[in-house]
């Protein structure tokens, strides 16, 4: 058989053969003796009575028909034809004919296994943006089909975009990748042979053109399975933009292969004698790592420390794993069985994407094992078709337009022509008509190779980035329920909208109304301060236009105190109530800056005490608050405070309540619901587990003044099955809020009035206390 190695640094056969040179041989293609090619080529076209090909494009065909046997060579022909007479005369940077450009990309495209229609395109991919010819004329002349696969390559013109052209045409490209994902296979090949004559290219050109291939075509390969492609590309990468670090890898690298291998290949030859005994027909290879996948391991071992307390260097097993690969997807977990009974598995390292596949189709068993020296070695179990797929990714899956082309096996569970980043991302492109914007976004939302699957309650499929929050899945599930969204429920907890949604999460969004608004009734929308967690451009987009339009009801620019999951924005001040100034007086201390403390939420007109903190700050507590205690005993002097009528903080006021309830379906929805109504902030909330049909509630809010709290309260107790609202307190010597431990039932609450005194709540007819 043939692999491809990691660390190789172009694109050779990576499929296993049935019959072919030893284990671990490389056969690089492109690199023939092209007359003793061009000899056997011509005997062989005249014995079978095919039309010669020009001798340029011998090597593409030879590559091509390991492939495509029954190609189309006369098609092939007359394109090279065409892009040679467009081409000729132009010379590229390193000085050789033009034409070499798109025969290399060519020639990277047939070793990769794509389609004539793709090598076709290829060889017409720079006809359109630097010669005479028309993409009508290409139209014309080979089909609509490769017109649009090079339209969708050719780069927009400066003259017309100026700045924007490279964004602009990304954009371009990104569209018709959508229709057609041959587009995007076309581009990377395009770019990596440039890539491998960049050193041609002026240095401030070399660092700009590697950056955007770090930032935006290696994800992009990634996405499309193409490993081949985005291993080479990440190495060149690196050591243009780091060839120290890159030069210090390689030197690395040379000493490791100078000296004999006396871990991976036996164990690779032990494997193989364990497989044959229990009759599992594979084959074991050792698969060198390729540079930047070796310094991302020594990096991880320089990072930890070893059994001396000094740094790490790298191990023997780390410049390798081992590839197996089988015939059937069932021979994959008998040869999982026998690794982990003949050597200790690691617990932690076993990972299934034969079951679970990646999004980029990628499917393989990962495991590592420990051998008797106490070597640690990383294993790939694998069929020889998820190894096509692993290489080339959507182009092992054929032309999408050919028939029995692009189909996925079942087990996939995914759409190889439309995958589902690639959806997400054509629908949030068209929300961002400005360059900057979608650049931005664009990098943003392949910063990250991973995603995730959540379910909603009602069955529903969520494909999120890895690190998505509960508000990205709110606008998920459409920008209508994004802008009403309250909280969520995920694995039937409640948690506060930033939590991190995790691989297999069941996350229930809750909205305000339950979902059900009044007709025409404008969403209280979301908070400025969810633009810290979201990580989807279709909800950082929605987001920012909700505010954009709403620029009154959000907290301003200077506010102080925000919370990390606001779920409304704060109505406007009445216009006795001044916003912004300090609520407290500092006796001796005129201008002091002044914080509320957070653990015990002091409003007016609760008694509160003052202790200047570090800066000379002053926190407020309430009095008799358990932290100001601690303070005072340590020493600290109490200073005199008084509440300022009419002043506000920035973001006003910030209080727990407490809510205790008959425990019955949607109590969280129609509290949230009420609170909302009233014009708050909820900051955060949390449900303890119900006792005896008994549930509390604890919510942290804002309010916009310290008058709007005995109407939130109210409103609260008016929820069906709610019994008790106040504030957690504490025993204090004046008296005020009385410890609330345990349950507080009481009768004759629901639906009454109640007071608000010294940051009591009380209600009319008030029973003992339990």
């Amino acid at each position: 058989m043939t692999i491809r190695p990691e660390a190789s640094g172009r694109l050779a056969e990576a499929v296993p053969s049935e019959t072919g040179p030893a284990a671990g041989a490389k056969r690089p293609l492109g690199r023939l003796n092209r007359a003793a090619l061009g000899r056997a080529g011509r005997a062989a076209l005249l014995a079978t009575g095919r039309t010669p090909v020009p001798d340029a494009i011998e090597p593409v065909v030879e590559a091509h028909r390991r492939h495509h046997p029954q190609a189309d060579l006369a098609l092939l022909s007359r394109a090279y034809r065409t892009a040679e007479a467009s081409h000729r005369g132009q010379t590229r940077k390193s000085g050789e004919p033009f034409i070499t450009h798109p025969l290399a990309v060519t020639m990277i495209l047939a070793q990769l296994g794509a389609g004539t229609t793709t090598l076709v395109a290829s060889l017409l991919h720079d006809t359109v943006e630097d010669t005479e010819v028309t993409l009508d004329q290409v139209s014309a002349e080979f089909g609509p089909e490769v017109a649009y696969l090079v339209d969708g390559v050719t780069k927009l013109e400066k003259v017309d975009f100026g700045a924007a052209a490279e964004a602009e045409t990304f954009r371009k490209m990104l569209v018709a990748t959508g229709d057609d994902v041959r587009v995007m296979v076309i581009k990377l090949a395009d770019r990596l042979h440039n890539m491998r004559t960049i050193r041609h290219m002026k240095p401030a050109s070399r660092i700009r053109i590697a950056k955007v291939t770090r930032d935006v075509l290696i994800p992009l390969a990634e996405r499309l399975g193409i490993q081949v492609l985005k291993a080479e590309l990440e190495d060149i990468v690196f050591a243009t933009l780091h060839p120290e670090e890159h030069a210090r890898t390689r030197a690395l690298v040379a000493a490791h292969e100078a000296e004999p291998d006396q871990l991976l290949q036996p164990f690779a030859d032990a494997l193989t004698r364990q497989l044959a005994e229990a009759g599992v027909t594979a084959t074991v290879l050792v698969r060198p790592r390729h540079g930047v996948s070796l310094h991302r391991v020594l990096l991880k071992r320089t990072a930890a420390a070893g059994p001396d307390g000094l740094p790490q260097g790298l191990q023997p097993a780390d410049f390798g794993r081992l590839l197996v690969v089988v015939e059937e997807n069932a021979d994959c977990y008998a040869v999982l069985g026998e690794l982990h009974t003949c050597w200790t598995p690691l617990p932690g390292e076993f990972k299934d994407f034969v079951a679970a596949p990646k999004f980029n189709l990628y499917q393989s068993l990962h495991t590592a094992v420990s051998l008797s020296g106490g070597e640690v070695v990383e294993v790939l179990v694998r069929t020889r078709q998820m190894h096509r797929v692993a290489e080339f990714g959507v182009v092992a899956l054929g032309d999408p337009h050919q028939p029995g082309g692009q189909q996925s096996d079942e087990l996939d569970r995914t759409d190889p022509a439309r995958p589902g980043w690639l959806s997400r991302l054509l629908e949030w492109q068209q929300e961002t008509p400005d360059p900057d914007t979608f650049w931005s976004a664009l990098t943003a939302d392949l910063s990250d190779d991973r995603e995730i699957t959540a379910v909603t309650e009602d069955g529903e499929t969520l494909q999120l980035p890895a690190g998505a929050s509960c508000v990205d899945a709110a606008y998920l599930l459409g920008e209508e329920t994004g802008h009403r969204c309250l909280g969520a429920r995920v694995n039937g907890r409640l948690v506060a909208l930033s939590t991190a949604l995790g691989d297999g999460d069941v996350v229930a969004v809750l909205t305000e109304q339950g979902g059900q608004a009044e007709p025409g009734a404008e969403p209280s929308g979301p908070s400025p301060e969810w633009l810290e967690h979201v990580r989807t451009p279709r909800a950082r987009l929605a987001i920012e236009r909700w505010l954009a339009d709403h620029p009154e009801t959000g907290p301003g620019p200077d506010d102080e105190e925000t919370g990390p999951s606001g779920a409304h924005p704060l109505p406007a001040a009445s216009p006795a109530t001044r916003r912004g100034e300090s609520p407290v007086a500092v006796a001796g201390r005129p201008g002091a800056l002044v914080r509320l403390a957070r653990c015990c939420t002091p409003v007016p007109p609760d008694a509160v005490t003052g202790f200047v903190i570090r800066g000379g700050a002053v926190a407020v507590h309430r009095t008799g608050c358990p932290d100001g205690e601690q303070m005072r005993a340590a020493g600290r002097g109490p200073v005199e405070l008084a509440w300022v009528a009419g002043a506000c903080p920035p973001c006003g006021y910030r209080v727990t309540l407490q809510a205790e309830a008959l425990n019955r379906p949607r109590l969280l929805a129609d509290l949230t619901a009420v609170m909302s109504a009233e014009g708050i902030g909820i900051i955060s909330a949390s449900v303890e587990p119900p006792e005896e049909l008994r549930v509390r509630h604890t919510y942290t809010i804002e309010l916009p003044t310290a008058e709007t709290l005995p109407a939130v309260m109210r409103a609260m107790l008016r929820v069906s099955g709610v019994y008790d609202v106040c504030r957690p307190g504490f025993r204090s010597g004046n008296g005020d809020d009385p410890v609330t431990s345990g349950m507080r039932p009481s009768k004759g609450i629901h639906g009454r009035s109640v007071v608000f005194t010294g940051g009591r709540s009380a209600g009319v007819d008030r029973g003992p206390q339990g």
